[in-house]
């Protein structure tokens, strides 16, 4: 089944008059539980592809289907909407709120869905205690570490129940042991309840995890390799 289906995306922008194609017409399928990076050198296209998955950004042309909605297609109002019922991201700063606790930050993105404050919280204890964050559910984000707070962000990036998770340089600021226990809870989540994660990623680490590696140069797929 297929998550995500691009056709001819693009992406142009003008740069002191000058155009600047940071996506040159990528096709591309992405099918339910693939754990995917996206890798290339700097400004290839990576985020900019992130973030035309998630409906950050609008391309120029081309289309974003998830699941049987282009994206592209909605309005601002639809697109916020789709977005919190469909998909999680993981950032490379965690983007936590500072004032919440762990609890309280992976409750959010539920509060805003209109689930009730009980099943909310549940779901929230269950997911923490998944990352290993069980004993830390009344820390704020400055009381945690670098990798406990990204392990807080994956947490809450699930707890929509989203078709997918993006996941932008989600290692760069941790240190190796941080990376690994990340990637490993990821991996965990990946195989045994089928979640999509799709990293855009310098790390090494990152890309001999995954079992699909696309690698995009000047905007386009130069190389697109699954792995056994």
């Amino acid at each position: 089944m297929n998550v995500i289906e691009v056709k001819n995306l693009t992406k142009i922008y003008n740069e002191s008059e000058v155009k600047v194609a940071a996506l040159n017409g990528i096709d591309l399928t992405i099918e339910h539980g693939e754990f995917t990076a996206i890798v290339g050198p700097s400004g290839s296209g990576k985020t900019t592809f992130l973030n035309m998955l998630g409906g950050l950004d609008l391309p120029t042309g081309g289309d974003v289907h998830i699941g049987n909605t282009d994206i592209t297609r909605l309005t601002s109002s639809q697109l916020i909407d789709f977005r919190l019922q469909n998909i999680g991201f993981v950032f490379q700063a965690y983007n936590l709120i500072p004032v919440l606790t762990a609890l309280e930050n992976v409750e959010f993105i539920m509060q805003l869905q209109g689930i009730p404050k009980k099943s909310r919280e549940k779901r929230a204890k269950e997911l923490l205690a998944r990352v290993g964050l069980g004993e830390r559910i009344n820390s704020r984000p400055a009381k945690l570490s670098g990798g406990q707070q990204q392990r807080v962000a994956v947490a809450r990036a699930l707890a929509s129940k989203p078709q997918f998770v993006l996941a932008d340089e989600p290692t760069a600021n941790l240190d190796s042991v941080s990376t690994g226990n990340l990637l490993d809870i990821m991996e965990e989540l990946n195989r045994e309840d089928h979640i999509t994660f799709i990293f855009s990623t310098h790390d090494q680490r990152v890309v001999n995890k995954a079992r699909r590696v696309i690698t995009l140069e000047d905007g386009k797929i130069i190389s697109d390799v699954r792995k056994n």
